[in-house]
């Protein structure tokens, strides 16, 4: 069974004067949430480019003074697409520079640095079309995919506007862009559905964008713009920044999880404060049921302003009765499924005055496989607690992500193809009490039709993902190849 790994996430920035890199890397430090595995960053002086990759976190960067120029972009990658390091390492076959972002090529523009956040659906057939053509491939990934495809348009083009709406002709799925020219432009774009956030903001001599509000707020910047889904924006330190759509928008996908659990509460995603967004998803989940608990406790970080949310409503006090390891990482990218299930009572200890003899709701974001969730409930039973009901401010994970979290198959999931009452065994709960697409959508505050809800109902926004799906269901395929990596 597959670890799950969430998406990237990119940066680009602008300076009038001085080097940009600080800000890069302040703005990779805030964005660490969204990729744990590798990090990299690309700048550019007016002369030449300078870059820095790593495997894991951002600091492992180290000392980035040499990191010269005013222009610049970095990246944190979890993989959803190709191996991960730690495979490629035992391989013995592994390159930083085929596996971190961004990645790079010379032969236009004076050079293209690209940094990506999102998946592609049509990956295996626009790389096979590419090889097919001659051009070489160093990678598994769908990112230099898009970048050989932009650098393609561009020798035909010579014009980035047209380029980049071309390119976006040839894809299907999920695409946050920031890239770096030689030519002294950084530039971003967006899908036309909106799958993953990408934003814009400047203050004073600064002009940045990254894939969530926080990565500018910490660089001083507030007054901040979603790029809107098919949008092309372009800076340089020389030029005024524009911004155009070069892709209708045909239908808005915007992620729901994004929502639930990925962004960081403090950030604002397509207007949507996300922190008030998941007191909402406590609220309505405590509008739709009832509970005589003693005590809310959330499961530490992301459900602690839905359990506030649930406090509101019921007059239920919430109390820390997990604590977090801060220094243990995300269960769900640990390598293999026994070291994740080891790993919760690694990463979380109980709190006993807080639990025992207590009728709990536990508050917890979603469930995936249940592995994670079983050996939660567990640990506060074994504490103590009288009761457990387990609260998910997310319904039901059915079907898989085509877009950009690495949910392979059907069968890896817990829910697919069982009820609720069985999915609360398996998790030892004593009440289960999902949320419901309706009370997903209130809480958002987004047009369900504007939303991509593939994972929770089986239906897409793009063609090729349905087909896929619609293909893979009744097989449950055991082997390991995630959907979007086969022969479609």
């Amino acid at each position: 069974m597959k670890p799950l790994r969430e998406n990237c996430g990119v940066v680009g920035a602008v300076r009038k004067s001085d080097d940009a890199v600080e800000n890069i890397w302040l703005a990779l430090l805030t964005l660490q949430h969204r990729g744990q595995e590798a990090a990299g960053i690309y700048t550019h002086d007016g002369d030449k480019f300078y870059h820095e990759k790593t495997l894991g976190l951002v600091p492992g960067l180290g000392n980035f003074a040499h990191l010269k120029g005013g222009i610049g972009i970095g990246h944190t990658r979890y993989s959803t697409v190709g191996r991960a390091a730690a495979e490629d390492i035992r391989r013995g076959d592994f390159s930083i520079d085929g596996f971190a972002q961004p990645f790079f090529v010379d032969y236009q523009k004076n050079g293209i640095a690209l940094g990506h956040n999102g998946n592609l659906v049509n990956k295996v057939q626009l790389g096979k079309s590419l090889v097919s053509s001659g051009v070489f491939l160093s990678s598994e990934s769908d990112s230099e995919i898009i970048l050989k495809i932009l650098v393609n348009e561009l020798m035909q083009t010579k014009d980035l506007e047209t380029s980049v709406s071309n390119c976006m002709t040839h894809l299907e799925g999920a695409y946050s862009i920031t890239a770096v020219t030689g030519e002294g432009e950084v530039f971003a774009f967006r899908d036309p559905n909106g799958f993953r956030p990408l934003c814009y903001g400047k203050n004073g001599e600064l002009t940045m964008m990254g894939s969530e509000s926080v990565a500018l707020n910490i660089n001083g910047i507030t007054s901040i713009s979603d790029i809107q889904p098919g949008e092309l924006v372009v800076s340089s330190p020389h030029h005024e920044t524009w911004r155009k759509n070069v892709c209708p928008c045909t239908r808005k996908a915007h992620c729901m999880f994004e929502y639930v659990y990925f962004s960081r509460p403090d950030s604002t995603l397509d207007g949507k404060d996300v922190y008030s967004v998941r007191i909402n998803l406590g609220k309505t989940l405590a509008r739709t049921y009832t509970t005589d608990a003693d005590v809310i406790v959330p499961v530490p970080d992301t459900a602690r302003p839905a359990a506030e949310g649930i406090s509101r409503e019921t007059g239920i006090h919430v109390a820390e009765g997990l604590i977090k390891n801060r220094y243990v990482g995300r269960t769900f990218i640990m390598p293999e499924q026994k070291v994740r299930a080891d790993a919760v009572s690694v990463k979380l200890n109980p709190v006993i005055s807080v639990l025992k003899d207590k009728k709990v709701v536990l508050v917890d974001d979603s469930i995936v496989r249940g592995t994670t969730s079983e050996k939660i409930v567990t640990l506060v039973k074994k504490a103590g607690a009288k009761k457990v009901e387990l609260w998910i401010t997310c319904p039901p994970i059915i079907s898989p992500c085509f877009y950009g979290i690495d949910i392979s198959t059907h069968k890896e999931l817990v829910a697919f193809e069982r009820s609720i009452p069985e999915v609360e065994g398996l998790v030892k709960a004593d009440r289960l009490r999902y949320q419901t697409l309706e009370g997903l959508v209130e809480a958002i505050g987004i047009n369900r039709q504007e939303l991509c809800l593939g994972c929770l109902t089986g239906q897409y926004p793009t063609p090729t993902a349905q087909k896929v799906s619609d293909r893979m269901k009744g097989k449950k395929s055991d082997q390991p190849t995630r959907y979007w990596e086969m022969k479609q």
